[in-house]
Formats: C-alpha cells, sequence, structure tokens
C-alpha cells in the first residue's frame, strides 16, 4: 500500500514526508512475512550486532536496531566488546559470524574507537557479501551500481521508499545531492541513477552550490550543518530530503535544512527527527529479511542436490 499521491502543484501546503509511519509500515509487513514464512519452523532470521566501546550514541543506535529486530520476530545476536578491543580480536569475531548459519546480517556499528578507526574499511571488507545489510561493501555498492539493491545501503534506500510511498516523481527530474560519502551520496546517486533521475553530486569542493542548488527538483542533503539549506537556496516546489543530524544550542536534534523557514517554498520535505532516520532502521531489517530469503533458498537448493 502506497500512500497518497501529494499534490505538488500546492507549495504553500507542503508535504511532510513521515518516515515514523512508512517505517512502521514497513516493519508490521516484515513482522507478518516472518510470522507466516515457510522456513520459519527450520530457524528465524538473524541479525548480528557488533558494538565497540562505550560510545552514548552508537549505544542508543543498536538498542534501537536490536528492538525492532525482536519486534518482527528476527533472532538479535549481540556482541559488546570493551574500548581497548584488539583489531585481531574484531576480526577474528567478524570471520565467526561470517561462519555462523544463524546469522543473516552483521552489523558492526561505526564509528570504532580512536585506536581502531583506520581499519573502519577493513572490517567493511571482511564482513562476507551474503550479509553485509548494512549494504556497505565494495561488492553491494557494486551491485548496486548493476541496479541490485537486494543489499542496498540503508539511509538512502530508506529516502528512495519515502519519494516511493508518497508517489513523488523521480524519473527525469533534476536531483541534487550534497553529500559524496559511501554511505549515503555515492549509493544514493546509483539508485536515483536507476530510477532514470539526472544526478549532480556537489560536495564541499563543488564551485557554486547555489546554481546547482536552485535548478534541483529533488534535493537530498547530509552535511552536518544546522541551517545549510536555507529558502533563498531553493526553487519553489522542491522536494527535499534532510539526513543531516545535529543538535542546536537548546540541545534539540534537528537536521541540515532550516525546516520552518523553508517548509512553505518546498512541495514536500523530511522532518528531523522521524524523517529519513526511521527508515534507516526499517531499511536494515528489510535487507535482513531478504537476506534471510536468499540464504534459505540456497539451504534448500543444496539440500536437493545432495538428495
Amino acid at each position: 500500500m502506497t500512500t497518497q499521491k501529494p499534490d505538488l502543484t500546492e507549495p504553500q501546503k507542503p508535504i511532510i514526508l513521515d518516515g515514523k509511519l512508512i517505517s512502521k509500515r514497513t516493519t508490521e509487513r516484515l513482522k507478518d512475512q516472518i510470522a507466516n514464512d515457510p522456513n520459519l519452523n527450520i530457524r528465524a532470521p538473524g541479525l548480528a550486532t557488533v558494538l565497540v566501546g562505550e560510545d552514548e550514541a552508537s549505544k542508543v543506535y543498536v538498542g534501537m536496531k536490536r528492538r525492532t529486530c525482536e519486534y518482527i520476530g528476527m533472532k538479535s545476536f549481540h556482541y559488546s566488546l570493551p574500548t581497548e578491543t584488539q583489531i585481531e580480536d574484531l576480526r577474528n569475531l567478524v570471520k565467526k559470524l561470517n561462519e555462523d548459519d544463524k546469522v543473516d546480517g552483521i552489523l558492526v556499528q561505526m564509528p570504532l574507537p580512536a585506536q581502531l578507526r583506520k581499519y573502519e574499511p577493513e572490517i567493511m571488507r571482511l564482513i562476507h557479501p551474503s550479509k553485509d545489510v548494512d549494504g556497505f561493501s565494495p561488492n553491494s555498492i557494486g551491485e548496486n551500481t548493476f541496479g541490485n539493491e537486494t543489499y542496498g545501503s540503508c539511509t538512502p534506500k530508506g529516502m528512495i521508499r519515502l519519494l516511493e510511498e508518497y508517489q513523488i516523481p523521480i524519473d527525469g527530474q533534476e536531483v541534487v545531492i550534497i553529500n559524496r560519502t559511501n554511505v549515503i551520496g555515492k549509493p544514493l546517486a546509483m539508485m536515483f541513477l536507476n530510477r532514470h533521475a539526472t544526478i549532480t553530486v556537489c560536495h564541499s569542493h563543488t564551485r557554486d552550490l547555489d546554481f546547482h542548488l536552485k535548478r534541483a527538483d529533488i534535493i537530498a542533503v547530509g552535511v552536518g550543518k544546522i541551517n545549510f539549506i536555507t529558502p533563498e537556496r531553493i526553487k519553489e516546489g522542491v522536494v527535499i530530503l534532510d539526513a543531516g543530524i545535529n543538535r542546536n544550542q537548546a540541545g534539540k536534534l534537528v537536521g541540515d535544512v532550516d525546516f520552518e523557514a523553508v517548509k512553505t517554498k518546498c512541495s514536500c520535505l523530511t522532518p528531523v527527527p522521524g524523517g529519513v532516520g526511521p527508515m534507516t532502521i526499517a531499511m536494515l531489517m528489510e535487507n535482513t529479511y531478504l537476506s534471510y530469503q536468499i540464504h534459505m533458498k540456497k539451504k534448500t537448493y543444496q539440500q536437493q542436490k545432495n538428495f
């Protein structure tokens, strides 16, 4: 079921892209699918989470993922490692999880503690491609380039899903992405390209950012700067996806968009919190269930082959 298509001809009545609503709809659908999956009598889908250190934000994120996992009927396998963990211990744990038939997805929460941070790319590569439900590995990003989004990066996948659920046109639209990371910008560009949009990726070295912003039909931003997107930088009727995470002077969670100032100029936009964030977790759950289906299909095929 999709959300009612917004009337994009009324920019004075912006549509708030409700990530809480769509993520709830997604998790309820997954809960129902898992409960009725014929493979459930063999085993449930399994997600392993690995948290190294005592970063409070990371603890919160992992806790939310584990609770959602358990709510929809997945098994949650959690590994909490001390801050002083050595890289060899982390490598061995990931290798062990790669070989564990009960685990369909492996999530190593980033960032790692300071002494391990330089190993983050290695750890991403070490996770087996069939369990890379975060979608960070070169294999997953490569598959995304070829149009296979089974293991698509969760935040970009969530952003695209919001547009699709609200029936917002993508085909032929001018899309400006202000982020070039492997986590958001690069995979998001490929996902938009897979849907026939025209893409411009901007970053700190872009010479005339406002020129690109002014012609955008859709803007996706994630730079970590409060009030980075203001009314004078955008055109009437633009759609904005805000993946920014910041704290203002009052300690309130806000995005990169000056929400109150720009909303009457937008046709649709995401709030922070309650927009892109909940969708990231929902897509992680979806990727894990898709991984489970692939693993169980391979298991069934192997059993039939050996019969």
